[in-house]
């Protein structure tokens, strides 16, 4: 198949930087939910990107970045065990991919659909969205993300926070070719052109900010109630992986599940998400909204990819630019978050839908029931440093019921809808 990026090296770079302008606006608002720094993040999914095009041969067109899986146990866990051992925790959850990279080269995939057949994947992805719901609801009226105070007026803050969730959607439903791809970014630029007309931004850390300047790395420490907090937390990441997987795979008309294979690219992204770990940097992902882009750019070379890793790397280091980021008010990302939180959340009913889990059987009704409620209603079992709550429990809720209730169905991956083989 022809590749309209082969060729010129500049028309691979104007490709690359369009690949990572539409990676850009969940790239950096996930460390700015979760307090870590963009600049850091911008460092990480470059590096994190090289990094899985090293592993896997430069042969799978993807961009990794900032997961929003991990956005709930981030945010908790800091408050729980602090930012430096939150970052060891989300090391070790790197590893895990590792872990499972190894036992598919060893047994093939059929396992994973064993351990986690969408009965248990979707109400796990469910709770990641939902379990977020009061923070995008907060900080669209102007608080922090817990309610705990009031960043911005309430009037101002609706007004704020409404505009930019009617851009973002506007631009998701309505927009036509790139412009699809990006509807954060539109909906960031109109909410914070609106507060700036308001006066809720303070442009002063901007003026007084280099305009180079090393990313503010954070060494992790590891300790095992924050491990044990985090670990759990990886397995829906590790699926949604598999899922990008097998769409690239089907956009490209190639098998990468066969080669460079799905142990491959479970190494790259485990190594990817530890290594941006330790250095501060949130977990990696492979970006659905990339695939899109190479689906609607026909953009097929893997090259495009490292370039836009590399100008993600060279963005790091421009200090002004991290500290303008940062200084996006609160009901800005809040009305953005309203619609996010709730996708995801949508995706893991698409999960139950489209592989059609019978709800009304007691078996499956059991095992959805219970984890969205240990999820959502925050229950915790075991006390102190080592209890299980959240995205952590109700994972491992979710794959227990499934494999001690009676009446398990076999369910295997669907790969008929590739054309070739790679």
């Amino acid at each position: 198949m022809s590749d309209p990026t082969k060729g010129a090296t500049w028309r691979q770079i104007l490709a690359g930087s369009q690949m990572l302008l539409v990676a850009f606006g969940a790239l950096v608002l996930m460390p700015l939910i979760t307090g870590l720094d963009p600049n850091v993040a911008l460092f990480t999914a470059g590096v994190g990107t090289l990094v899985f095009h090293m592993v896997t041969g430069g042969q799978v067109p993807v961009f990794l970045a900032s997961s929003f899986a991990f956005i709930a146990p981030i945010v908790a866990a800091k408050a729980e065990f602090g930012l430096s051992a939150t970052l060891g925790g989300l090391a070790c959850a790197g590893l895990f991919y590792v872990f499972l990279s190894g036992l598919v080269k060893l047994k093939g995939t059929g396992f994973i659909d064993r351990l986690l057949p969408p009965v248990v994947i979707g109400p796990v992805i469910m709770v990641i969205g939902l379990g977020l719901a009061p923070v995008a609801a907060n900080m669209a009226m102007g608080k922090t993300g817990d309610g705990a105070a009031e960043l911005v007026p309430y009037t101002t803050a609706m007004i704020i926070s409404m505009a930019s969730l009617a851009t973002t959607l506007v631009i998701a439903v309505v927009g036509r070719g790139l412009f699809r791809l990006v509807p954060i970014l539109f909906g960031i630029l109109t909410g914070y052109v609106l507060a700036l007309f308001f006066g809720v931004v303070d442009v002063s850390p901007v003026t007084a900010a280099p305009w180079l300047a090393m990313p503010a790395f954070v060494a992790p420490t590891f300790e095992w109630g924050a491990i044990l907090f985090i670990l759990p937390v990886a397995i829906a990441p590790a699926v949604e992986h598999i899922g990008d997987v097998l769409a690239i795979s089907t956009v490209t008309k190639r098998n990468f599940i066969r080669k460079p294979g799905l142990h491959r690219t479970l190494l790259g992204d485990g190594l990817a998400t530890s290594l941006a770990s330790l250095l501060g940097g949130p977990p990696n992902t492979t970006y659905s909204e990339v695939t899109g882009a190479v689906m609607l750019t026909r953009n097929f070379n893997p090259r495009v990819m490292i370039w836009a890793a590399v100008i993600a790397v060279v963005l790091a280091f421009f200090s002004k630019f991290g500290t303008a980021l940062q200084t996006i008010p609160a009901p800005v990302m809040g009305g953005i978050l309203c619609l996010l939180f709730g996708s995801i959340a949508v995706v893991g009913l698409n999960t139950l839908i489209q592989h059609k889990v019978d709800l009304s059987a007691a078996r499956n009704l059991a095992i959805v029931g219970v984890t969205l409620t240990f999820g959502i209603g925050g229950l915790v079992m075991g006390t102190g440093s080592m209890g299980l709550q959240g995205i952590a429990l109700c994972s491992i809720t979710a794959i227990v019921l499934n494999l001690v209730l009676p009446g398990y169905q076999t369910w295997h991956r669907d790969e008929s809808e590739f054309a070739g083989e790679g």
